[in-house]
């Protein structure tokens, strides 16, 4: 995690400067309590597989069960990753840019697990309580300094009331952050990972701080939410090279599949002629043909992509990621119906994987055949089932329901999308009453809408107040 609050002391006087203050404050506990998720939510499928098979082990290992806690890839080319919630972890797509091997993301992921096992996303309101009852305390002495005549006593009181509230708050997150260092590395020992990729990518971060010129001594370290990283990697170290594991090769079909998955982001993500660069056509191994397929179908150019896609399939023309892959260049080329076949196939070797299975469901429905619809239905049906946290699932589902005429079904399948959505609370309740006035009283679809008619109802009224 790399939550940090910056503090910068303002002479000011009156009203407005004590008002600047607490919100400075609230600021601070915000950004603590709540990491900010803006970014947008990355899925794909061949990613969340290998981030689960990654993390399975570590989870086995804290005494957890495989798939209790999941991974989440954000759009943003940050160095990040954080916990939020309780069995949340999230990456950024600038770390997974940055590590070089499965390893590296591993130690990552055992420190955030750290995090998760300590309860520190939870926890974090304790630091925020304490500093916040430092902060209005030195708010009351301050004030009634200044109520007296002493203005610059009372600004006094609260500057360093302020300032030792922030001290009392990053202390209690670096005791976190070393809590969450201690316990990733006895997850990978007892997964039998080596600590080589954890010390490597600190290493990295030790090594942007040195670039952008944070220094290392311990005056530095005061003002930080995390402890330094030249103390992280000498604690760690330590621990690391005695370790059984230390030594133990990785894991060769992890590894692979981290740079297919890397390649595949970085073309996804890069702008093309980046990404082209970096993978010239000369290099035709499976990852450089991956992120040049993209590169070509964000560019325009679907023959190209298509003739990527060719060359992966040789080397594994049942891979279902491979046949996705053909399917998506050809369904957003705006071939619907060539699509559906590697989209078929795709499904069925991946066992109904739902976020392909609704790739499938959306070209069927492109089709505009309505002999399609039916097996559209069908088939996000079962992809809503086993994931119903995609919105464009339930949006593709919502449309085979009008087509049939089903309008309260219709509305319902919105009511799932908007309720997904951020920020559509409001449609989220429109389209669940509607459901809940064309579907039977007391059914399963009912019950549905109006749990999410309660729970959007709410929401639209915490933003009418804060209005």
């Amino acid at each position: 995690m790399t939550v940090s609050p910056s503090y910068k002391a303002h002479r000011a006087h009156g009203p407005h400067a004590l008002l600047r203050i607490l919100m400075t404050l609230v600021a601070m506990v915000a950004v603590a309590v709540r990491p900010a998720m803006a970014q947008s939510i990355l899925r794909d499928a061949e990613t969340e597989a290998l981030f689960q098979d990654m993390m399975d082990p570590l989870l086995v290992a804290a005494g957890l069960q495989p798939g209790q806690v999941r991974v989440h890839l954000l759009g943003d080319r940050s160095i990040n990753a954080f916990v939020a919630g309780s069995q949340d972890i999230y990456v950024f797509s600038g770390l997974i840019e940055a590590a070089d091997s499965a390893e590296e993301v591993q130690g990552v992921l055992a420190h955030e697990l750290g995090h998760v096992m300590g309860g520190h996303a939870i926890r974090a309101s304790e630091g925020a309580k304490t500093a916040t009852g430092i902060s209005l305390l030195s708010l009351l002495l301050g004030a009634a300094a200044m109520a007296a005549g002493g203005g610059e006593a009372g600004m006094g009181i609260l500057m360093a009331g302020q300032q030792a509230a922030l001290g009392k708050y990053l202390a209690f997150s670096r005791v976190q952050e070393s809590t969450a260092d201690a316990a990733g590395a006895q997850y990978l020992s007892k997964a039998g990972i080596s600590g080589r990729g954890s010390l490597a990518f600190f290493k990295k971060l030790q090594n942007l701080e040195f670039r952008y010129g944070i220094k290392q001594d311990d005056d530095q370290a005061y003002g930080r939410t995390h402890p330094m990283s030249g103390d992280r990697i000498q604690a760690l170290r330590e621990v690391y090279v005695v370790d059984p594991a230390w030594s133990k090769p990785a894991d060769p079909a992890i590894e692979a599949r981290f740079q297919r998955i890397k390649a595949k982001l970085s073309g996804y993500i890069a702008d093309p002629d980046r990404t082209l660069r970096k993978y010239p056509e000369s290099d035709t191994s499976i990852p450089a043909r991956y992120a040049r397929a993209y590169a070509w179908h964000k560019s325009a150019y679907p023959d190209k992509a298509l003739g990527e896609v060719e060359g992966l399939l040789k080397s594994n023309p049942h891979d279902p990621y491979f046949l996705e892959l053909e399917g998506q260049v050809l369904l957003e080329s705006g071939r619907p119906k060539d699509a559906i076949p590697p989209l078929r196939e795709a499904v069925a070797n991946s066992r109904s994987q739902p976020l392909i299975a609704a790739t499938l469901g959306h070209a069927l429905i492109a089709t505009e055949d309505p002999g399609n619809f039916a097996e559209a239905e069908k088939v996000l049906k079962t992809a809503v089932a086993l994931d119903n946290q995609n919105p464009f699932a339930w949006y593709q589902l919502g449309i085979v329901y009008a087509n049939k005429g089903d309008q309260p079904r219709a509305a319902l399948a919105s009511a799932e999308r908007y309720s997904l959505e951020g920020g559509q609370s409001a449609l989220a309740l429109r389209n669940a009453e509607t459901a809940m006035q064309g579907l039977p009283e007391g059914s399963p679809d009912w019950i549905r809408a109006q749990d999410i008619a309660l729970v959007s109802r709410a929401e639209v009224e915490q933003a009418r107040k804060r209005r």
